[in-house]
């Protein structure tokens, strides 16, 4: 699975980004993690002091890749509404859910403070990028004047992570497309209702 040239260290950070993506904290054994990394017991307690030490690792590579992700795409070239485009309508493994999104519905992640800050200052990280791309976006005239810059990143962000629920529960990518576009033209609207795309969002 992993290549030969890949560190211990950064297999066993891979091996539990994964499992805590697919099985959640509790379910993420450090057993696991060590068959899945091809890691021996020893590795794992030389590198990491323990399961939570690890998590934290693994949670930590996990922001930082949504962030690079999302970099990329929002420093990309493009008007305002493009570049938010880029972001809403990228390749997503969609049926999986968000990597990041689920460690908020994760109890044992929500419960330790060490856990959830990485999580919590990422998503705010997302809502103050996207909002400066949206206020651009007003300067130029792309969107409608009077909107709220920071109303509108959260909606984007809770329209994606709500997106990902009705795909799952659907079991099909087709909501999430629905619910990024209805937030797309939404966007774009003139009518004074823009400025209710966040209480839209919230009512689904």
């Amino acid at each position: 699975m992993y290549s030969e040239r890949m560190r211990t260290p950064d297999r066993l950070i891979e091996a539990t980004q994964e499992l805590l993506w697919e099985r959640g904290y509790v379910g993420t054994s450090p057993k696991a993690i060590q068959q899945q990394a091809g890691a021996g017991q020893g590795s794992m307690y030389h590198h990491f002091t323990g399961k939570p030490d690890l998590a934290r690792a693994a949670i930590l590579r996990t922001t930082a890749q949504l962030r690079a992700t999302a970099e990329q795409l929002l420093d990309g070239p493009g008007t305002a509404r493009e570049r938010l485009s880029a972001y809403l309508l990228r390749e997503r493994e969609v049926l999986r859910g968000c990597p990041v999104g689920r460690l908020t519905m994760d109890p044992d992640v929500v419960a330790r403070d060490d856990l959830r800050a990485p999580v919590d200052e990422t998503l705010t990280w997302l809502r103050g990028r996207l909002a400066g791309i949206v206020q651009e976006g007003v300067d130029q005239g792309e969107f409608a004047p009077g909107i709220v810059p920071e109303e509108i990143a959260a909606a984007m962000v809770a329209t994606v992570q709500g997106g990902y629920v009705l795909a799952r529960a659907s079991g099909s990518p087709a909501a999430f497309d629905a619910a990024v576009a209805g937030l797309l033209a939404l966007l774009t609207s003139r009518h004074p209702a823009v400025r209710g795309v966040s209480d839209a969002c919230d009512a689904v």
